[in-house]
């Protein structure tokens, strides 16, 4: 590896909280580099806005971008090529430019399975509900599928969007549509929120405080704020709890792996990140 500096960068909206540009600009300054992550914030972008935004990742010299909500799914049609994970999911986080070639990753299914290894490892098999099958959404329900979760329970409001995730799950566990939220949580022992829901400035919970137990394991695709009002909430019930702050670490990890070549310290991004949620560094899983 003989490039010694990085144009890399976030493109969604809304992303002014990001922690992202702290954690790939500190892993890089570890690892003796240099990184320039630019947040490029757009809303309501349709096709051809993010067609021409790419574009310009091609031609202006990134090594690769991030792509955050509401753009994981759209951008799928645009790129060049796809990993087998990102195919298989239909949503991309990370894109990397090579040899002036767009090529589509997934790094929130691998950020998932390393932050949520250990937890889901020391708790009774049995079923994990979803709760939104966005691009996050369908990458946790595939990161859990790996870790060997052997039934997943599926919500979302658009129900549509549910039965498809289910479908492209049937050839690796049972899947199972739920109704509502009350069906969904109804007899599982993990919960993962991937909706926006509780995201600042929203102090909404997508589960309702009477549906959390102290038999559940919860976590929250969130990190704006670390502890959202429904890991509060559920922790107050002894529930065992991971925030966001783990799979936004560890997928941001992966994903400037693939941006450098090199191996990131996820201690030294996890640093970044608690400096600008101006908070210690600590383990929520417990």
């Amino acid at each position: 590896m003989t490039r010694r500096a990085f144009l890399t960068g976030l493109i969604g909206a809304p992303i002014a909280h990001s922690a992202a540009p702290a954690m790939h600009e500190q892993a890089a300054d570890d690892l003796g580099v240099r990184c320039h992550y630019q947040l490029v914030e757009t809303a309501r972008a349709g096709e051809q806005e993010l067609r021409v935004l790419l574009d310009g990742v091609r031609r202006l010299g990134f090594a690769g971008v991030n792509v955050t909500y509401p753009y994981k799914e759209a951008v799928v049609g645009l790129l060049d090529e796809l990993s087998p994970d990102a195919a298989a999911i239909g949503a991309v986080n990370t894109v990397v430019v090579r040899d002036n070639r767009l090529i589509g990753y997934n790094t929130d299914k691998t950020g998932f399975g390393r932050a949520a290894a250990r937890m889901i490892a020391e708790s009774p098999r049995g079923s994990v509900a979803v709760i939104g099958t966005g691009g996050v959404g369908k990458a946790i329900a595939f990161a859990l599928v790996r870790l060997g979760v052997p039934e997943l329970r599926i919500f979302d409001a658009d129900r549509a969007k549910a039965e498809n995730l289910a479908l492209i799950l049937k050839a690796h566990c049972r899947a199972i549509v739920a109704d509502s939220v009350e069906d969904v949580v109804g007899g599982v022992i993990g919960l993962v929120n991937a909706t926006p829901v509780g995201m600042l400035p929203d102090r909404g919970t997508p589960v309702p405080e009477g549906l959390l137990h102290h038999g559940l394991w919860v976590t929250d695709a969130v990190y704006f704020p670390v502890w959202t009002p429904l890991l509060r909430a559920a922790k107050i019930k002894g529930a065992r709890v991971m925030t966001g702050r783990e799979l936004a670490i560890y997928q941001a990890a992966d994903a400037f792996e693939l941006f450098t070549g090199l191996a990131p310290s996820t201690d030294e991004m996890g640093n970044a990140f608690d400096r600008v949620m101006g908070r210690d560094r600590t383990d929520c899983a417990h």
